[in-house]
């Protein structure tokens, strides 16, 4: 069964001090577009984040945001004590060489200056980080099933496009062979109106009759038309993906129904060509969402 590329998946962590959130959310990419929203505790672990999202996604600009509701801050703040020291020291040093009052509270004076207060990141723990892991595989396996319903449902719009073309391809016949009346009838008019008609040799009119319909003889497209839309049948039924395989398969179906309406040379023909390339445009769009 095909997956789609659009999805959405959702997963939380319940932590002792901590909630967290996971979201993915995914469109469709010709390539893996990866896009990560991730706190500073957690930077570190990116490249592992980016790694499993792309074996387990494949492909789509895909979207990662982690949500966190802390009952503490990530972050430490520490008071410099060596600094404050110093800027203490120098502060009633000057205010010892200017008689100022010795009274003064030195801490409102030190505390606004650069350095008096450090922040530091608190560690990441090793046990929190593999239940993090565990939530965004959740997340992960969440917006996988979202993918494959929505990929059933465009297997089952593609397939039946697919087949309408085929069934459109089994029409051609039965207008084949009155196409070939209707030239032979619509030459022999024209011959007629040139006062022609009576000066034709039955044997080279058709001769150049035979000449004129090899050229425009469809039996080929017709053949190699129903092999790609068989080929595309079985391969949209694989297990791998099959987006891009797909793409390329429709290409070569477009390429037959061209050749078979620039050959049709007649109305109805033409009718039928038009309807496959209705149909074949729908699925044109709905395999660049297919992953």
């Amino acid at each position: 069964m095909i997956q789609s590329m659009t999805g959405y998946g959702k997963a939380v962590c319940e932590l002792p001090n901590k909630k967290i959130s996971i979201e993915i959310k995914s469109l469709n990419s010709k390539q893996l577009d990866l896009n990560t929203r991730l706190p500073n505790l957690y930077r570190e672990k990116e490249i592992e984040v980016r790694s499993l999202l792309g074996k387990q996604l494949s492909r789509g600009k895909i979207d990662l945001s982690f949500y966190v509701e802390a009952a503490t801050s990530d972050k430490i703040t520490k008071i410099n004590q060596q600094v404050i020291a110093n800027y203490h020291a120098q502060l009633k040093s000057i205010a010892s060489e200017l008689g100022l009052e010795q009274s003064t509270d030195y801490l409102k004076v030190i505390m606004p200056l650069p350095d008096t207060v450090k922040v530091e990141l608190a560690e990441l723990d090793e046990e929190e980080w593999k239940a993090i892991t565990e939530t965004l595989r959740a997340a992960i396996a969440d917006i996988t099933d979202f993918r494959r319903r929505e990929g059933a449902a465009l297997e089952a719009d593609i397939k039946e496009r697919i087949q309408l073309i085929g069934e459109l391809l089994t029409e051609v016949p039965k207008y084949e062979t009155q196409r070939i009346e209707k030239i032979k009838t619509r030459i022999r008019e024209n011959l007629e109106e040139l006062g022609q008609n009576n000066k034709i040799d039955e044997n080279r009119f058709e001769q150049e009759i035979i000449f004129y319909l090899e050229k425009l003889d469809v039996t080929e497209e017709k053949v190699r038309l129903s092999n790609h839309l068989e080929y595309f049948m079985e391969t949209i039924d694989s297990k791998e993906p099959v987006g891009k395989k797909l793409g390329f398969i429709t290409q070569e179906i477009g390429r037959e129904i061209n050749t078979l309406g620039s050959k049709a040379n007649d109305a109805d023909l033409q009718k039928i060509v038009i309807r496959m390339k209705d149909e074949l445009e729908k699925i044109k769009e709905q395999i660049l969402n297919v992953l």
